[in-house]
C-alpha cells in the first residue's frame, strides 16, 4: 500500500460518517522508463519553452490560452484559475445506489482502496461493504481531489472497499459513428455455434496474473545483458548538478551576458586597484608631477 493517503475524509452514508483514507490501487512505476541521453557529454536531454521567433522564454511570462476559434485564444491568468478550483470536501457521500453490471466500462477511470482510518471505523464500514456485497450494489457521489470534482463509484473489493473516479458523461465520445458500416444482421447459424463452444471451453476465473507483459519482461532481459557486459558504453551524469528552477532549461543569451558581466567587472576591478596603487604611490613621493595636458586639450589650445 502506498505510504501516502491521496483524500482523507469522511464516507457518509445517510446520517452515517466513517473516518476513511484513501490510496492509489494502481502505479505507474511498474513499467520500465527511458531518459534521453545526449550521447557525446553523457548528460540527460532536457527540455525549455520556446516562442518561435523569440527563443526561450520566462515561466512568470506563460498564460494559459483557451482555444475558442481555430488559432484564436483567450487568455486566463493562473490567479483566476485557481480562484475557481473547489475546495477538497472532506466528505464523500454515498447519494445513488445503481446495479454493479450498470455502469458500462468505458466510465470507469482511476481505482482507489478506501479503507477506515483506525478499529473504531472499522465496524461500520464492515456494514457498507457488506450491505453493497448482499445488495450487489454500487455506490454513488462526487468527490473532490486537487481542486476538481469528479464523480466516484464505491464497491466491494476483497475485504475492504474500491473507489473508482468515472468520466463525465460529455467525456465520452460516442461509438455510432464508428460502428455505423456494420450492419445488424443475422450471422450464420453455423458459425455461431462454433464459437460459442470455443468461449465456453475458454472460459475461467479471472487471474491478472496469467498474463505477463512480455515487452517488459524482454526489456529486463536486455537491461540484464547491457549490465552484466562491461563492453558496453556507460555515462554517469553529474548528480550535484543544479536542476532549473523554471521550465526554461538552457538560456543561452543569458549565460552569455552573464559571463560577460562578470569578466567586464572583473577588468574593472583590476583598472580600480592598478589606479589605487599609482595614487598610493604618487602621495608618497616628495613632489608631485603637474599632469600633462591631455591630447585633446592641446588641440583645443592649438585652435
Amino acid at each position: 500500500m502506498a505510504s501516502r493517503a491521496t483524500w482523507k475524509g469522511q464516507l457518509r452514508l445517510s446520517l452515517v460518517s466513517i473516518p476513511v483514507e484513501m490510496y492509489s490501487a494502481s502505479k505507474s512505476g511498474a513499467r520500465i522508463s527511458f531518459r534521453q541521453i545526449h550521447e557525446p557529454t553523457g548528460k540527460p536531454v532536457r527540455y525549455e519553452k520556446v516562442v518561435a521567433g523569440v527563443g526561450p522564454v520566462d515561466t512568470s511570462d506563460i498564460m494559459k490560452g483557451y482555444e475558442y476559434e481555430k488559432g484564436k485564444y483567450v487568455l486566463l491568468d493562473p490567479e483566476e484559475i485557481e480562484a475557481i478550483r473547489l475546495e477538497s470536501k472532506r466528505t464523500f457521500e454515498l447519494v445513488q445506489f445503481v446495479d454493479a453490471c450498470e455502469i458500462p466500462p468505458l466510465y470507469f477511470d482511476k481505482p482507489y482502496y478506501l479503507v477506515p482510518t483506525d478499529e473504531l471505523a472499522e465496524d461500520a464500514y464492515r456494514v457498507i461493504r457488506d450491505a453493497l456485497r448482499r445488495t450487489r450494489k454500487v455506490g454513488l457521489g462526487q468527490i473532490t481531489l486537487r481542486g476538481q470534482e469528479h464523480i466516484a463509484a464505491v464497491k466491494p473489493c476483497g475485504d475492504g472497499l474500491l473507489l473508482e473516479t468515472l468520466h463525465y458523461a460529455d467525456e465520452i465520445v460516442g461509438a455510432s459513428r464508428l460502428f455505423a458500416s456494420i450492419e445488424d444482421e443475422e450471422v450464420d447459424n453455423e458459425l455461431l455455434e462454433v464459437a460459442t463452444t470455443l468461449i465456453e471451453r475458454k472460459t475461467s476465473p479471472f487471474n491478472a496474473k496469467a498474463f505477463t507483459d512480455n515487452y517488459s519482461e524482454a526489456m529486463r532481459k536486455l537491461l540484464d545483458a547491457k549490465l552484466k557486459n562491461r563492453k558496453v558504453k556507460r555515462v554517469s551524469t553529474e548528480e550535484d548538478e543544479p536542476r532549473p528552477s523554471g521550465e526554461n532549461v538552457v538560456d543561452l543569451m543569458a549565460a552569455l551576458k552573464k559571463s560577460l558581466e562578470k569578466s567586464g567587472s572583473a577588468g574593472t576591478a583590476r583598472k580600480s586597484t592598478r589606479a589605487a596603487s599609482s595614487s598610493s604611490k604618487t602621495a608618497k613621493g616628495k613632489t608631485t608631477r603637474k599632469a600633462a595636458p591631455t591630447k585633446s586639450a592641446s588641440r583645443k589650445k592649438a585652435s
